[in-house]
């Protein structure tokens, strides 16, 4: 009975200890002093608002980005995609609706951890860059250059990418398999399991050096061109374009394709090592590999991939790929960019791209 009562007296405290500081948080809050519960509820909104992002842009451009990993990994012996506009017709006459979006749901069950990852480190990154910048400096108000923004970016696309490089690795072998595939992954666990049970932990990272490198000028440009413009048009009221120290949403639009544009196109010729690199070791490769019978080239690594895609295809086949990409990425950028500021106003998030 004794112990009862003990415990009747634990629970008790422990309700009036709950009481006791959310009224202490609502308190807080009304003075304008924010509780710990808001940080971590803020962190969990700005993580949510990325996740959107990045699921929201993928699956817009989603016929466009399985026509680009096509183009890109095709074996030369056997064409059968040579074009944008003749590659998603070819797509929409041998495999219907349902192959324009084929890794679709695989991209987005990555995209959607590696967008809240990523715009959650920028967020860190460059409040720790811009604390350690004010105390070299000395200066309280010093703002983000875009050197420093760069580097916030890098490293958050560096710790998204790798956190979530497996999936990506999976992802690209799902959406090149057709039908005709002699072995087909049923989704992203199955492909996941397999490619470890015969091909071994490494190659789950097979291509990681290349897109660490690339995520560089990549994500690095991305963030630091967007914040940029945005600054720029915000301080000179370019164009007309700033209204009340705000930018209308056609004009977040517009900075995020400039983003989008100028990093994937210094970023591209990695892009295509790695997607080659992934394949290899594909012991039941889709035939879009394979070149119906012929043998798929072999790399040892990325200098080599690099040495044998220009001695066998030319120079130009670092950018094959490149209009469907260009044409989707800019639309993808711009939307993500929008989308993730949008959803964190209406959940009302103090935490901001600056």
């Amino acid at each position: 009975m004794a112990s009862e009562d003990v415990v009747g007296e634990s629970r008790g405290d422990t309700a009036v200890n709950t009481i006791v500081n959310l009224a202490e948080e609502a308190k807080l809050a009304r003075e304008g002093v924010k509780g710990p519960g808001h940080q971590v509820l803020t962190v969990c909104k700005s993580l949510f608002a990325g996740g959107v992002a990045g699921g929201l842009s993928r699956t817009a451009v989603a016929p466009l980005e399985r026509l680009k990993i096509l183009l890109q990994v095709q074996n030369p012996h056997s064409i059968k995609y040579n074009g944008t506009v003749q590659g998603l017709k070819y797509i929409w006459r041998t495999e219907g609706l349902r192959g324009l979006f084929k890794g679709n749901g695989t991209n987005c069950a990555r995209i959607v951890p590696n967008s809240a990852v990523k715009f959650f480190s920028y967020e860190q990154a460059s409040r720790g860059v811009l604390y350690l910048y004010r105390q070299q400096t000395g200066d309280e108000n010093a703002q983000l250059s875009p050197i420093l923004r760069l580097g916030a970016g890098a490293c958050a696309g560096i710790i998204a990418m790798s956190a979530t490089y497996p999936m990506d690795m999976v992802r690209g072998r799902i959406t090149v398999q057709t039908d005709k595939s002699p072995y087909q992954y049923r989704g992203m666990f199955h492909a996941l399991g397999t490619v470890y049970r015969e091909e071994g932990f490494r190659a789950l990272y097979r291509g990681w050096l290349p897109s660490v490198i690339g995520v560089v000028p990549y994500v690095g440009l991305n963030f630091a061109v967007y914040e940029s413009l945005k600054d720029w048009i915000l301080r000179t009221n370019a164009f007309g374009l700033a209204d009340n120290n705000e930018l209308h949403v056609v004009t977040r639009l517009g900075c995020g394709a400039v983003a989008g544009t100028i990093g994937q196109t210094v970023a591209y010729p990695l892009d295509v090592v790695r997607r080659r690199m992934q394949m290899v070791g594909w012991s039941h490769a889709a035939s879009i590999v394979t070149g119906e019978g012929k043998e798929a080239l072999q790399y040892n690594g990325m200098i080599d991939a690099f040495r044998k895609t220009v001695r066998h295809e030319g120079f130009g086949a670092l950018y094959k790929g490149l209009v469907p990409n260009s044409v989707k990425v800019v639309p993808s950028i711009a939307i993500a960019f929008v989308t993730y500021e949008t959803v964190k106003d209406v959940l009302g998030v103090e935490m901001r791209i600056d």
